[in-house]
């Protein structure tokens, strides 16, 4: 099926103009007017694919290999916290790092233990065309709900190309796909006038996962009927308010609560209390951070912390905290009330 897949096929590709980030040009949303304010929560969050959806990280046992028991306390966790979905094997979850077979057991055990509960999205992106329709195609006998997949990386490829490379992956699970555009780890940037090309090429094409720093083009996505998910955590109420339909981002799956207060009060038109939810949420992940270290490390140890079970530490060349930095986090976690 995948190899049948795999031939290339010109279409007509209109470009769509890009939205240029200058003060005064950003058309801000009320929450009253956004297409999504008269769905009801869960289920509809569900079919919308909007919400929180955070990144979710990849425990690891002491050996190195994937902890499904810990994955799947942290899923359940998030899911007793609100979260309406989760974005799973990406930047957070390390999966440039995993074996496809990691990969094919984490869409397993993510579908198993949601259940039908909340959205899973799987990253199934990889350098070869072949693998990410593989990895697509397991997703999709796995039972999640959509599936995601970076851009070719490494080498430059032309638009069309990159376009053809979602065409055969989108096909090979026929889920919803979402583009996942994190320029700073990929060197591709998905700007609108790409993501129109994708578009006019992949019926399955339902939004994307926006870690871009033209934050402006949130907005372009959206004009376009796009799901855009914002990838920056500390932007999410601001990206709410000019078309964003949700957030994807490692921080909120340690804390939870602290972003779907947001999303609660944004829905409910409360911009003061939503403003004040933001505030919270972010200085959380400051405070986190500032005990140093890696972010996956920091994560998963945030996490051991909160749920008592050993979530493990970033895998090589990834490092693990110094135990001075264990013993901060552990007491910022404290004083927080994260425990």
């Amino acid at each position: 099926m995948i190899r049948a897949l795999l031939r290339f096929s010109v279409s007509t590709l209109v470009d769509a103009p890009t939205l240029v980030a200058r003060p005064g040009n950003i058309h801000y949303v009320k929450p009253s007017l956004l297409k999504t304010t008269s769905r009801q929560e869960g289920a509809d969050c569900m079919s919308a694919f909007e919400g929180i959806l955070p990144a979710i990280i990849t425990p690891m046992h002491s050996d190195g290999s994937f902890n499904e028991e810990a994955f799947r306390r942290v899923m359940e966790f998030n899911i007793e916290a609100g979260v309406h979905g989760f974005w799973i094997a990406g930047g957070t979850g390390e999966s440039i790092l995993l074996s496809d077979e990691e990969n094919m057991r984490i869409a397993t055990a993510s579908a198993d233990q949601s259940r039908g509960r909340v959205n899973n999205i799987m990253h199934v992106g990889a350098a070869t065309t072949e693998r990410a329709a593989r990895l697509a195609e397991h997703a999709a006998g796995a039972g999640v709900e959509a599936i995601c997949c970076v851009p070719p990386f490494f080498y430059g490829r032309t638009d069309e190309a990159i376009a053809e490379h979602y065409r055969v992956v989108a096909a090979a699970a026929d889920l919803p796909l979402f583009v996942y555009n994190l320029p700073q780890s990929t060197g591709v940037e998905i700007t609108p006038a790409l993501m129109k090309k994708i578009q006019d090429k992949v019926p399955q094409l339902t939004g994307l996962k926006h870690s871009s720093q033209v934050f402006a083009n949130v907005r372009s996505f959206s004009a376009m009927g796009l799901n855009c998910l914002v990838g920056n955590h500390q932007l999410m109420l601001p990206a709410l308010t000019i078309g964003a339909t949700g957030c994807v981002d490692g921080p909120p799956v340690i804390a939870p609560e602290y972003w779907v207060e947001i999303w609660k009060a944004y829905r409910a038109g409360d911009l003061v209390r939503a403003q004040s939810a933001q505030d919270r949420a972010s200085g959380v992940w400051v405070s986190l951070g500032a005990c140093g270290g890696e972010f996956h490390s920091v994560a998963k140890a945030a996490l051991s912390e909160r749920l008592g079970i050993e979530c493990g530490t970033a895998r090589p060349p990834g490092r693990p905290l110094s135990m001075k930095q264990r013993e901060a986090l552990r007491g910022t976690v404290a004083e927080l009330g994260l425990v």
